[in-house]
């Protein structure tokens, strides 16, 4: 996985490989539930949009800690969770009917890719230190 040689070249966050990939994925979901029922809109569509920004949103703060190698991975751990978090509103949408299974499975395995890198920088967090 390139995540252990794209540390020593980020200067910032939004250089990180996983932010972008986390980024990118979290626009597609937004796009793709704009079509959702105006009944999910106060649930379904804010906790799935909510999720995958929360992935980027967190990725962004562990950048911001990385001096404190616990206090990165920690957050880290949190991008990790809304990651997989997304997942199940990923597989809700699908179930619900509200995007495809090709969108779900493309979608699904971006997140997985993305939990792994989170994976890979939480267990070493000496090496994005400061």
């Amino acid at each position: 996985m390139e995540v252990s040689e794209n540390f020593a070249r980020a200067r910032v966050f939004t250089e990180l490989r996983v932010y972008r990939e986390a980024f990118d994925h979290a626009m597609v979901i937004f796009e793709l539930s704009r079509n959702f029922p105006a009944c999910e809109r106060y649930s379904l569509t804010d906790q799935f949009r909510r999720s995958a920004r929360s992935v980027c949103s967190n990725i962004a703060e562990a950048w911001g800690k990385r001096k404190y190698p616990a206090a990165f991975a920690s957050k880290l751990v949190d991008a990790l969770s809304e990651a997989e978090e997304t997942i199940v509103w990923i597989d809700f949408s699908r179930a619900c009917g509200y995007m495809t299974e090709f969108d779900a499975k493309k979608l699904r395995e971006a997140y997985r890719i993305i939990a792994a890198q989170l994976v890979v920088m939480i267990h070493s967090p000496e090496r994005w230190r400061v």
